[in-house]
């Protein structure tokens, strides 16, 4: 479904879950709380391990859809690759479940690897200390966030095809403009879907400056850090914050929107961005049966 930025003019979506794809879900069998015998679908995940150049990165569990999306927004996220290199091609074997990135210039990256920290994100997210630094060069723009745009879009992703409703035990993110969701990836980290449209806009030399990121993961530190480094001013999220998530926020800029379900949501940093233009009196709770990841908090 891959389409040229230009495309974006369209209301459609240019990516979103494809639920039906049989390489992403696996029927299994089992007993429900009354002991009955039922079948259901779990998602898959499978290790995709990742090469910059000749250099072993990281060995990530993902659901394998969008490879090279995936490990140019990991490289890019964790710093290894400049929003100014060039990319000269992207090699993926699905039997040896390996993706090569290839650069111009030759890096080695063996002693950052060293210096990876975990971090709360499940699966395999980490940071590097060099993040933090990093983080300071960049200025994100002043942008218009209206709450009309803020209802639609959360209208408009609840009711979209999602694995997370087919499957559970996966998270969600969205690259929008205004209240039009553009690119829908999912994964079973939130990472490693945000790192797929971070590679997504990469690929198509898409600025952030007038995106909105939405995801139904937990507002933290990593979510704030690779929201800035894309450039993008404004996050929203289904769900709740960490303090150092919002500190973050704060200290860079960013527009930083949590538990926006239904009528309701909380803006902990960057409020100056949004204009309060809904009545909501016209905004309907959200339905239970198109609740993602996140209803929890």
């Amino acid at each position: 479904m891959d389409q040229h930025p230009g495309a974006m003019a369209n209301s459609a979506p240019l990516i979103v879950p494809n639920p039906a794809d049989p390489r992403l879900t696996e029927k299994v069998t089992g007993v429900n709380e009354k002991g009955e015998r039922i079948e259901t679908s779990v998602t898959v995940e499978r290790p995709l391990t990742l090469y910059l150049n000749a250099q072993e990165i990281v060995t990530m569990m993902t659901i394998g859809d969008y490879p090279d999306y995936l490990a140019i927004g990991y490289l890019l996220n964790q710093n290894m690759l400049k929003p100014t290199d060039v990319v000269t091609g992207v090699d993926y074997d699905e039997d040896l479940e390996v993706v090569v990135v290839r650069t111009e210039e030759h890096t080695n990256f063996e002693e950052k690897l060293k210096k990876r920290t975990q971090t709360s994100g499940c699966a395999q997210g980490t940071a590097f200390g060099d993040l933090m630094e990093a983080l300071s060069e960049i200025t994100l723009p002043k942008a218009e966030f209206r709450t009309s745009w803020l209802y639609r879009l959360t209208h408009a992703i609840n009711t979209m095809p999602s694995l997370y409703l087919e499957a559970g035990a996966i998270h969600g993110c969205v690259l929008c403009r205004e209240d039009k969701p553009l690119v829908y990836m999912e994964d079973v980290g939130r990472h490693n879907a945000v790192d797929k449209i971070a590679g997504w806009m990469f690929r198509h030399g898409e600025s952030g400056a007038d995106k909105i990121f939405y995801t139904t993961g937990r507002l933290t530190s990593e979510m704030v850090i690779k929201t800035v480094r894309m450039g993008i001013p404004i996050l929203v999220s289904r769900s709740g914050f960490t303090a150092w998530g919002v500190q973050l926020a704060r200290q860079c800029g960013l527009t930083l929107i949590g538990r926006a379900k239904g009528k309701r949501f909380v803006a902990l940093a960057g409020e100056d961005r949004i204009v309060f233009d809904q009545d909501l009196t016209y905004v309907e709770e959200e339905s239970a049966r198109h609740r993602r990841k996140g209803a929890e908090d």
